[in-house]
């Protein structure tokens, strides 16, 4: 008999509250987002206010500004992400029914088009206010990694996102007809957790290997050298989980069953490892700039 764990009895919404008729509930994943912001904003707080850690001894912003960005952050995190998820996952559908694009209660956001709005919307700010903007992309980076780790376990209690079937001791038995449908499995389906892979990858691994930089290695005297290792962390880290994550149902057809983007023969590349591929190398290139002309 198969080894797997049973999906645990998580309800995704914390509680609900009926008021005149209306149910309003908090969920899980709207929580994970607020959480995530808020220990984000601390942590880039906490930075600025240790001027030791900055070129010149000199933070890129002060608090209040902080405070003031995270407004900014907010609005690019909401609408990057689900422009994002309407372009790069699901357009086709959208185009057909335009009037739910804004409708993110009903789920689908993107992380790579929430990053393409935060970068806008950090970009816009920084021009406004004249703070260097490389310093402020290696304060955004150390406050992202928090909010992935807390939105991929989210993930995980929606029973969403989950992975590729596996016969591995740690395989989930996630609920649903679309989770427990695996061709050529009987009885139970076991999938990869791959929600926590990407919480212990993109959350956990990165976003100590950060900290630690920036506050006990002086990671952030070299401008841009934490943004960039973020970006190519974060790519090198949701290419490799690709693996063994589920590819969305529109990618999915019988003559394409592993749901590649671009099929090479017998493997091929998803859509997610198609948006992570340049982040990599664009990291890579950030933290190379970074490191020469600190020389």
């Amino acid at each position: 008999m198969q080894a797997l764990i049973p999906f645990p009895d998580i309800s995704p919404e914390i509680f609900t509250i009926a008021l005149f008729g209306v149910e309003f509930s908090l969920r899980w994943y709207a929580l994970a987002y607020i959480a995530g912001i808020l220990i984000g904003w601390r942590l880039i707080v906490m930075a600025v206010r240790r001027p030791r850690l900055w070129p010149g001894d000199t933070p890129p912003m002060t608090p209040e500004q902080v405070e003031e960005l995270l407004s900014w952050i907010i609005v690019g995190v909401i609408l990057g992400g689900r422009l994002g998820y309407v372009l790069f996952y699901q357009a086709g559908y959208y185009l057909r029914h335009p009037q739910e694009i804004l409708m993110v209660w009903q789920g689908g956001m993107s992380f790579h088009g929430g990053f393409l709005g935060v970068v806008i919307a950090a970009l816009i700010y920084a021009a406004r206010h004249k703070i260097p903007r490389l310093s402020l992309g290696d304060s955004l980076a150390l406050a992202v990694p928090t909010g992935l780790m807390l939105g991929r376990i989210a993930n995980f209690i929606n029973a969403e996102l989950w992975g590729r079937p596996t016969d591995l001791p740690w395989g989930v038995a996630f609920p649903g007809a679309s989770a427990q449908t695996c061709e050529g499995v009987t009885g139970i389906c076991a999938r990869h957790p791959s929600q926590l892979y990407e919480a212990a990858l993109e959350g956990l691994v990165l976003g100590l290997l950060l900290l630690v930089l920036a506050f006990r290695r002086n990671g952030l005297k070299i401008p841009g050298q934490i943004m960039g290792l973020f970006i190519a962390g974060y790519g090198l880290a949701r290419f490799i989980v690709e693996f063994f994550r589920q590819a969305d149902d529109q990618f999915i057809s019988v003559g394409n069953p592993m749901g590649y983007i671009l099929q090479l023969g017998p493997t091929g590349v998803s859509m997610g490892q198609l948006l992570s591929l340049p982040m990599l190398l664009l990291g890579i290139v950030i933290v190379v700039a970074a490191r020469n002309r600190a020389t």
